[in-house]
């Protein structure tokens, strides 16, 4: 019998700014570790009939090759998760919770037990999340756009001047919306940006400087910063996967 491969799908979701993803890994040998780079984003992921919250990175998270079965997910945009969850992005920085440690054990049940029940539980989730976001509002518009200025690849100082905001009020209402400053945000979305144009087959050199890098050496130094290895391993690493059908690594998909 032919032995399966990791399975990994997305697709956006209904909610603003959201991603819906699942991940099947089957029984097997184990395989490396696998880092997922920083993105700005927050999930909420089912697994192992537990919720479990992923908070925003700073640094490339590593899987636990050991893990096992199958997740199902929703990823938040950032500034987007902490309105929902109610916890401002900061306390859960750089930290994988369960959902239990956040939300009252019967609110979590419920959810659970819907989840249990349902055929598919990546839906569920996101009827769940749009849910919600009818009950508590859209994220900070100030914020939301602060994020949307740094995807675009403005400055955070001419950023912080379109919204009003002075520095001390960006800073903060960043560590609630985003986990961290507006500085850390722009350098994983420019990351992000540079790592997807590679993608796209553009030179290192060239897709440094398209994502707003100074130069090749630039993205460097912000990859083994945030990411903690190079451009090149992380490309090798990246085909191998592919061709085993596994998440890409940039995505925010992880198991606890």
């Amino acid at each position: 019998m032919p032995r399966r491969h990791q399975s990994y799908q997305e697709r956006p979701s209904r909610l603003d700014g959201a991603v819906v993803w699942t991940l099947d890994v089957p029984p097997g040998p184990e395989r490396p570790a696998r880092s997922v780079l920083p993105d700005g984003c927050m999930d909420l992921i089912w697994t192992a009939g537990r919720l479990v919250v992923a908070g925003p990175d700073t640094h490339a998270f590593e899987v636990d090759p050991r893990n096992r079965g199958s997740c199902a997910a929703i990823r938040f945009g950032p500034g987007t998760a902490p309105v929902l969850l109610g916890v401002p992005a900061h306390e859960l920085r750089d930290h994988r919770v369960e959902l239990t440690a956040l939300w009252p054990r019967g609110a979590v049940a419920a959810l659970t037990g819907r989840l249990a029940r349902s055929a598919d539980p990546a839906a569920t989730l996101e009827e769940f999340a749009l849910a919600r976001s009818a009950d508590t509002g859209p994220p900070d518009p100030l914020t939301a756009a602060v994020a949307e200025g740094l995807r675009r690849g403005r400055s955070v100082a001419s950023t912080a001047a379109e919204v009003g905001l002075g520095a001390r009020q960006l800073h903060r209402r960043s560590l609630a919306a985003f986990g961290y400053g507006p500085k850390t945000l722009a350098r994983i979305l420019r990351l992000q940006r540079a790592l997807a144009l590679v993608r796209t087959g553009l030179p290192f050199a060239e897709a440094a400087s398209a994502a707003g890098c100074t130069d090749q050496a630039h993205l460097a130094r912000e990859m083994r910063d945030l990411a903690g290895t190079t451009l090149g391993a992380y490309f090798s690493a990246g085909d191998a996967e592919a061709n085993n059908d596994t998440p890409h690594p940039s995505g925010s998909s992880t198991t606890a």
